[in-house]
């Protein structure tokens, strides 16, 4: 046995993706998402440790809370199996999105998981100069276009301090810890726009402790995307960089 097959079968409240989502984990490589995150890194781990041991199926329930390191507040209940599974592997389908103007965007990325990926392959080259921040150099693909500048941190709030104020931010790491620390600090050093990922339960809690902290949310934007296209990474990264290109096209009409 060297594959298994990871199915969202049920879901309870608000999370990532919907029950019929699947996928493939082997020893080396994935292929689809369960929703990123720590969920995500959580069901790969168990699936490779069932894969050394010969494991063919098993079925967990998790709450996306504290333990998770997520407050989506909603329940998945995950299916392994060595069965291959016909529900929906959404694969990293790669689309690009024209520029309005003549200036690239300064657009800072603080995240390099699947919907992080997404946006880096929907943008247009002269319509964005990206800045692609993660905890490691490993969790970047191999290459990446002349436009980006991949910098592994190991501590991302800090250099959120440093960043230009007139650059654009998408925020979606694998930790709300950290994604929690970066509005807090961007809230603080100023900028364009700042764009978060997450559920309407999870925005609700990160305003309430932003709040707590004597910080106004507002300039933030949560969720990302657009709903209607759906919760895979192209599709949330196709709504997001339309949103990003339109509010700058607005702002050079104006």
């Amino acid at each position: 046995m060297s594959t298994l097959w990871v199915e969202i079968t049920a879901t309870r409240g608000s999370t990532p993706r919907d029950a019929g989502t699947v996928m493939k984990v082997t020893a080396t490589q994935t292929y689809g998402t369960i929703g990123g995150g720590a969920l995500e890194y959580k069901a790969i781990a168990t699936a490779r440790a069932m894969l050394a041991k010969g494991e063919t199926a098993r079925s967990e329930t998790l709450p996306l809370g504290p333990n998770l390191g997520q407050c989506c507040g909603g329940v998945v209940t995950l299916q392994y199996t060595d069965k291959p599974q016909v529900g929906e592997i959404v694969p990293m389908n790669q689309f690009i999105i024209s520029p309005h103007g003549p200036d690239p965007m300064h657009l800072w990325l603080w995240g390099a998981g699947h919907v992080g990926r997404a946006v880096v392959k929907g943008c247009h080259r002269q319509a964005f100069d990206i800045t692609w921040i993660d905890s490691a150099p490993d969790r970047f693909p191999t290459s990446v276009a002349s436009n980006i500048k991949t910098v592994p941190t190991a501590d991302m709030p800090r250099l959120a301090a440093h960043a230009p104020t007139y650059t654009h931010h998408l925020i979606f790491t694998y930790s709300h810890d950290i994604d929690l620390a970066l509005c807090a600090a961007l809230l603080r050093h100023g900028a364009a726009s700042i764009g978060l990922i997450g559920s309407e339960t999870k925005w609700n809690r990160f305003q309430r402790r932003l709040t707590a902290m004597g910080l106004d949310p507002a300039p933030i934007t949560c969720p990302i995307g657009d709903k209607s296209l759906g919760k895979a990474p192209d599709q949330i990264a196709n709504g997001t960089i339309t949103a990003l290109l339109s509010l700058t096209h607005l702002k050079a009409t104006a």
